[in-house]
């Protein structure tokens, strides 16, 4: 069985979804792939790992770098999986380029290149925002593009991290915008 809890959050309301034991789903609500991994069965009920996640997600919120993690459990393809882990080693307050994960992840597989445009659609389809923080993830020029929960999120949750915004831009077009 899944559960479901909500978060009342500065950038607006935010649905967990857990097994019953680990995180699995975390979106903004109206976000884009809102709830795609979360069950057709699933109940509303407190449970001790939302607690533990709102406890995360209130130290972040309030500007502060959370000092444990709760269990996740993101569910996707080995290849998303593998993004997904690069996603999480991306420091808090830093940023990272589609290109540079395309890069590292050729490296880890040992090909020559690998597709930007492939690790955006796995970064786009990652279950769990914020813990997972596929928000740290911009183009090569600086663009801030590509965020499920849309353009204006992403540049607050940056902002909140205190990252540099000054070579960073929210393009006229483009997607999640």
């Amino acid at each position: 069985m899944h559960y479901i809890s909500t978060y009342d959050s500065p950038l607006g309301g935010i649905t967990l979804a857990s097994d019953g034991n680990r995180l699995t789903g975390l979106w903004f609500q109206g976000q884009k792939y809102y709830a795609d991994t979360l069950p057709e069965a699933f109940d509303e009920k407190p449970l001790a790992l939302f607690d533990e996640v709102h406890r995360w997600l209130d130290i972040y919120f309030s500007g502060r770098i959370p000092d444990f993690m709760p269990p996740l459990a993101a569910a996707g393809s080995p290849f998303r999986m593998a993004v997904w882990a690069i996603l999480m080693q991306i420091p808090y307050g830093q940023v990272m380029t589609y290109r540079q994960i395309s890069q590292q992840l050729a490296q880890q597989r040992g090909l020559s290149a690998m597709s930007a445009q492939a690790v955006g659609g796995a970064v786009a389809h990652n279950p769990i925002s914020i813990l997972i923080p596929c928000h740290r993830v911009v183009g090569s020029d600086g663009s801030l593009t590509g965020y499920a929960g849309g353009i204006a999120k992403k540049r607050r949750l940056l902002m909140l991290e205190g990252v540099d915004m000054a070579g960073l831009y929210i393009p006229k077009k483009g997607t999640a915008l």
